[in-house]
């Protein structure tokens, strides 16, 4: 029997591959290109993120590392070697520009905003059958929506059919709390098939979205630790300012820092941040700070920096107050 032809897919903003992987385990895909800066934080170095590297592990390719700011479509197309249109184009810009957990972001524009209408210059040259792209929900319902206006058009024009709408992805089965706006583009003659679409007629079973479900079989870690047979299973070193105190003392099953300040034999475990915010009565955009997730419901939204429990709710498990970050990527 002669194989089938399998069906082209590259990946702009490819990170790991987050968005490559479900493609590249489908026998009917194969990824031909993708391409990355690796960067991370704005202060950072280029290329410091590193996620090239675990491109490379994940999908079998090397990622292109370039600024796609400002490299020619062109250009890139010779990168990968590409000959003819792609089936599949996926383009996730950066969210860190349009996400409200950072508050600034209501009022200012941030210029990697402006990756998002750019990814119409990928369009043009790829000319793929189908173009997906996903961010914060503020794509779409934001101060700034006007970036995508502007794809949508330029889309359109090209002939694409365009469909946008944000999503709770725990409706999906992921185990935590996330909105995220989903746009698909589709080039004429080819149909579109939403989310909505693919899961009509299926529900979850409500255990299967919990975090118990999630991580509950992880053996538990001591601080510092990592699991032996898990190099990605480890607990934070802790060290002096109260932090294994402070964690033993908050509540199980959805509390956090807030809970201390209620108690007054507590208070004193907060540290003077947390006294002058709390005493401003201003709990901050993140105040599940040193939280606990609850076991029984999905973890709350998965952060950039989640690899301390300083920056969002945790899940202790052990005797000596660590916890499993339990925020996966």
């Amino acid at each position: 029997m002669t194989p089938l032809k399998q069906l082209k897919f590259a990946d702009l903003f490819s990170g790991g591959g987050g968005m490559s992987f479900g493609f590249h385990a489908h026998p009917a895909f194969q990824v031909v290109g993708a391409a990355d800066a690796q960067i991370g934080k704005p202060s950072s170095p280029r290329g410091s993120l590193g996620c090239n590297s675990t491109y490379e592990l994940n999908m079998g390719i090397t990622p292109v590392r370039t600024d796609l700011a400002t490299v020619d479509p062109s250009e890139l197309r010779h990168s990968f070697g590409l000959r003819g249109r792609l089936d599949v184009l996926s383009a996730c810009p950066p969210c860190t520009g349009f996400s409200r957990t950072t508050p600034n972001n209501h009022l200012v524009d941030d210029d990697r905003n402006s990756l998002v209408a750019r990814t119409a210059l990928f369009v043009e040259e790829f000319q793929p059958r189908v173009i997906v792209m996903e961010n914060a929900r503020e794509l779409l319902s934001g101060n700034f929506g006007h970036h995508f206006e502007t794809l949508r058009y330029s889309l359109e024009r090209m002939g694409y059919t365009v469909y946008a709408k944000s999503h709770y992805l725990s409706n999906f089965g992921l185990p935590q709390i996330r909105e995220r706006a989903l746009v698909i583009g589709t080039a004429r003659g080819v149909d579109v098939h939403t989310l909505d679409d693919l899961w009509d007629g299926f529900t979850l079973h409500p255990t299967a979205v919990t975090v118990r479900h999630a991580i509950g079989h992880l053996p538990r870690v001591a601080a510092g630790e990592i699991d032996p047979n898990d190099p990605m299973h480890t607990s934070p070193r802790f060290s002096g300012n109260n932090s294994v105190e402070r964690l033993r003392a908050i509540p199980h099953d959805g509390g956090s820092w807030r809970d201390l300040w209620s108690d007054p034999a507590l208070k004193r475990l907060l540290t003077p941040s947390m006294v002058r915010s709390a005493e401003r009565g201003d709990w901050g955009s993140h105040p599940d700070v040193y939280g606990r997730m609850a076991w029984d419901r999905p973890a709350p939204t998965v952060k950039r920096e989640c690899g301390h429990v300083a920056t969002g709710a945790t899940l202790t498990r052990t005797r000596t107050g660590c916890s499993h970050c339990g925020k996966w990527r």
